[in-house]
């Protein structure tokens, strides 16, 4: 055989769980049975029943590394979904912040604006008394305005 047990459980590692592209562990396996199964040579004593049991076991085999991705990729889109809720959760803390801090700008631009308001007005009802007090100077005076 061209690679010894000990040389494949060395290559084996644990998934990384950021990385979607990096091969498992079956990834590994399988390709590394692949290769040897095209360095074996067809023993002599294999007949059908020894490649109906190759690929009883390849099927087997296929099933299990099967049902391992597809944990590892529900594994990955919780993942994923708990950082997308993670994330909307932060959005919606940020957003109300600074909602709150938009209305408390909003009151306080309000507030100014009506006391502006009184103050524009007052100050255009003391300009009709001026005015009108001036126009009865000038009456007095006889001098047309």
């Amino acid at each position: 055989m061209f690679f010894q047990d000990d040389v494949v459980e060395a290559l084996q590692f644990p998934p990384c769980p950021l990385l979607e592209t990096m091969l498992t562990p079956g990834d590994v396996h399988e390709l590394l049975s692949f290769i040897q199964a095209e360095e074996d040579p067809a023993s002599p004593s294999s007949g059908s029943q020894g490649s109906s049991n190759r690929a009883l076991y390849s099927l087997d085999e296929r099933k299990r590394r099967r049902m391992q991705s597809n944990r590892e990729s529900a594994r990955r889109s919780r993942w994923r979904k708990k950082r997308h809720l993670v994330n909307l959760t932060n959005q919606v803390n940020r957003l109300k912040t600074e909602n709150r801090q938009l209305k408390n700008h909003l009151g306080f631009i309000l507030h100014q604006h009506l006391i502006l308001s009184l103050e524009n007005a007052q100050l255009r009802s003391e300009s009709e008394i001026l005015m009108t007090r001036l126009s009865n100077l000038y009456g007095a005076l006889g001098t047309p305005l």
